[in-house]
């Protein structure tokens, strides 16, 4: 694929935008073509359906785009945007991205990396990360893996073009990760840390996110095999780590059979209805308390609706016109909506929550153990 030659002023601007004028990321930003990784992508469509956009068909827009600080959507189900055309309009979430730039480069700085680090960067995704990651440490320190074998062999040859070969394995980091390096940055949400744990050195450094969790973990593993360290004073969502080609259904099924049921219990709520998804304080807390709970939410006009639904058949709706008190439904054997305004009702009292800033105590078995003074609680 050519280059077009305009591309790097491009670069320079972003990697200004995301980066101090000291940071030692702003030149491997600044060198690296990200557009060759993301030749077509997906947009959403107002009709719940994905578009397909095609960088070579408006060179022009396929600069701005992949020159932004925007995550750039790949895949979206099963389908990948490099073997579709136009007519094609999925549906479903997303499952491969081209992240964005500004937030590889604030995880790769978590890692506090040196000259020489053994990194391994989990989910390889397009390649535009780890071609940042090996502009900076020199590929043969940087290992990047993926559970989509289309993935890592086409992130190979693109990479391959610029001239860098870091090694791309394809591994499900659900389990064993292999070979072993001082550091590991994960550009998925883990849900549970024994695999990467096991593959990370003593005194190596973990970043990663928690499935359901917009929380970053930063620790230092000791000599005992547990690791220690922080949920920092930063977030950042990313997609979960999946074992296929696509995600399990989860509970999907429960939010399509209680969408519009009566509840077995239906009050008033205390607080506005709000879309728990991107509350994103909120919705650490509430998977650490109903482990697994998924959230959906709808606006029409003025009246907005959240559901909470999960696999165990706890499901909760709350509706109501923009901040009015909202009617709350709920059923199964789980209340979710009043848990969700138990830790609302802590967030107004006390004009925090604790999650972030937690010490967390990770155990060889890949199971976080949060603390902020009495608080605590677990999460794998």
């Amino acid at each position: 694929m050519r280059l077009p030659v305009d591309w790097k002023p491009y670069a320079e601007r972003l990697a200004v935008e995301v980066t101090p004028p000291t940071s030692r990321w702003r030149p491997a930003l600044a060198a690296t073509p990200r557009h060759l990784f993301v030749p077509k992508w997906w947009e959403r469509a107002g009709d719940g359906t994905w578009r397909l956009r095609d960088g070579r068909a408006d060179e022009g827009a396929w600069l701005r785009a992949a020159y932004s600080d925007t995550s750039l959507v790949t895949r979206v189900g099963p389908r990948h945007a490099d073997d579709t055309g136009p007519e094609d309009r999925p549906t479903g979430v997303p499952t491969s991205s081209s992240t964005m730039p500004g937030l590889v480069v604030r995880m790769l700085r978590h890692g506090l990396l040196y000259d020489g680090t053994d990194l391994a960067l989990i989910g390889t995704g397009t390649g535009a990360g780890t071609a940042v990651a090996a502009h900076r440490l020199g590929d043969k320190y940087v290992t990047a893996f993926d559970v989509d074998p289309y993935l890592t062999e086409v992130a190979t040859a693109r990479l391959a073009g610029i001239g860098l070969a870091p090694h791309i394995g394809t591994c499900d980091a659900t389990g064993p990760l292999p070979g072993d390096f001082d550091r590991i940055v994960s550009m998925v949400a883990l849900g549970n840390l024994a695999g990467v744990l096991a593959a990370l050195r003593p005194g190596g450094r973990l970043v990663t996110t928690l499935a359901r969790m917009q929380v970053i973990v930063t620790a230092d593993k000791g000599a005992d095999g547990t690791a220690r360290g922080v949920v920092e004073w930063d977030r950042a969502g990313f997609m979960s780590t999946r074992t296929g080609t696509d995600y399990e259904p989860g509970a999907g099924a429960v939010l399509a059979a209680v969408r519009d049921r009566e509840g077995e219990q239906v009050t008033q709520g205390r607080y506005p209805v709000l879309n728990v998804a991107e509350a994103w304080e909120l919705r650490s807390m509430l998977e650490l308390a109903a482990p697994g709970v998924e959230a959906h939410y709808e606006e029409r006009g003025e009246q907005r609706t959240a559901w909470l639904v999960h696999a165990d058949g706890s499901w909760a709706r709350a509706s109501a016109n923009r901040i009015e008190p909202p009617a709350v439904h709920q059923g199964g054997p789980r209340r979710l909506w009043a848990e969700l305004e138990r830790i609302r009702h802590r967030l107004n009292a006390e004009g925090g929550l604790p999650i972030y800033g937690s010490r967390v105590h990770i155990t060889p078995d890949g199971v976080c153990h949060f603390t902020r003074g009495k608080w605590s609680a677990t999460y794998g």
